[in-house]
């Protein structure tokens, strides 16, 4: 591997680990099921590379030229992100009404995850700015960026799988009716803030 290709790697993997919307909708559904966060997080590698892709064809440039469009995108993502922490807190109220009842079933784990990241316009600009700078000079531009784009999808698979798991040892201590609560009220809360921003920002632009 050269060193372009280190480095973008490097830099993928800090990206593909922020915490954000992907990470906490990873948790709430691996707080179900091991199987639920892994399809989730397979959802989130699979809106990723759906941005990589994009920007490879340029399509994301499309987004910067229509400010309209991007913030029709941005008002999109976060109102599914929004409905997502409010359907997380309104499913905690109905446990709370049936103490001792699990973790509501999460619904469409892999459609949640891929959701919840293709339509963040933001990732698609990060890619289109981010893999020209790793395309050496007279090389062929297609290949490299569709290996990039791989890349990308590997390592979000990879972490998101990882997230899963860690969620899913730690099950037996994070599914006590108490701990089970906590976190889902954080992820709720999360879900709900983050998604109250994002469609703020647009609004406030």
């Amino acid at each position: 591997m050269d060193g372009q290709l280190i480095a973008f790697t490097g830099i993928a993997a800090g990206l593909v680990a922020m915490p954000g919307a992907d990470f906490t909708v990873v948790v709430r559904n691996a707080l179900v099921s091991r199987r639920a966060g892994a399809v989730c997080g397979l959802g989130i590698a699979g809106g990723l590379l759906v941005h990589a892709t994009l920007a490879v064809v340029g399509v994301a440039a499309v987004l910067v030229a229509v400010p309209a469009l991007f913030r029709t995108l941005q008002l999109l993502g976060g109102a599914y992100v929004l409905y997502l922490g409010v359907r997380t807190l309104a499913s905690l109220r109905r446990a709370a009404q049936g103490p001792g009842e699990p973790v509501a079933e999460a619904a469409h784990p892999l459609r949640q995850g891929f959701v919840t990241n293709v339509l963040n316009p933001k990732a698609s600009l990060t890619f289109l700015s981010l893999l020209p700078q790793f395309v050496p000079a007279g090389s062929h531009a297609l290949p490299r960026t569709l290996l990039l784009a791989l890349i990308v999808f590997t390592l979000a698979f990879v972490w998101f799988q990882a997230v899963a798991l860690l969620v899913d040892r730690l099950g037996r201590w994070l599914r006590r009716p108490r701990a089970a609560r906590g976190l889902q009220a954080g992820t709720g809360v999360a879900l709900t803030v983050l998604g109250a921003a994002l469609l703020l920002e647009p609004l406030l632009a």
